[in-house]
C-alpha cells in the first residue's frame, strides 16, 4: 500500500511489489484480493495492468488496512492442538485465550487508527 500511496498515479504489479517486499506474487495476490473487496484498491488486467489505490492515500487509516489484511483471525493464533478437557488448564485455555487475542488486536486498531496511509508513506 505504501508503494501504491508514493507512485499513485502509476498501476503496479504483483510482480513489482513481490520484488520489493521480497516474497512470492501470490502472496501479494492475496492481499491485493483482500484490499479489492474492501475498495481501497483498483485493477486493471492487460499489458499494461496492475493495480492502484481507489481512494486518497490522507483517507485510508492504517487500522482499515490491518483489518482487511486479518481478516476473520486473530493476529496471534490458537495452538492447533486440542487441549485436554479433563485438564483444570487445558479445558479452559482456548476460551481465555480468546479474550486476550481479542485484546491484543483491539490494541493494535486502536493504534493504528489515527494514522493514515499518506503520514505513513511520508515517512520514507
Amino acid at each position: 500500500m505504501t508503494i501504491l500511496a508514493m507512485y499513485k498515479d502509476d498501476w503496479h504489479t504483483s510482480t513489482d511489489i513481490a520484488k520489493s517486499l521480497n516474497t512470492n506474487p501470490v502472496l501479494v495476490r492475496k492481499e491485493i484480493a483482500n484490499l479489492k473487496k474492501g475498495n481501497l484498491i483498483e485493477s486493471k488486467e492487460g499489458k499494461h495492468g496492475g493495480i492502484r489505490l481507489l481512494k486518497n492515500a490522507n483517507k485510508i487509516y492504517l487500522s482499515d488496512i490491518f483489518l482487511l489484511a486479518k481478516g476473520d483471525e486473530h493476529v496471534l493464533s490458537l495452538s492447533n492442538n486440542t487441549p485436554a478437557p479433563t485438564c483444570r488448564v487445558g479445558k479452559q485455555i482456548n476460551k481465555n485465550l480468546k479474550v486476550v487475542l481479542k485484546n491484543i488486536d483491539n490494541s493494535i486498531i486502536e493504534s493504528l487508527k489515527d494514522q493514515t496511509l499518506e503520514s505513513f508513506k511520508n515517512q520514507f
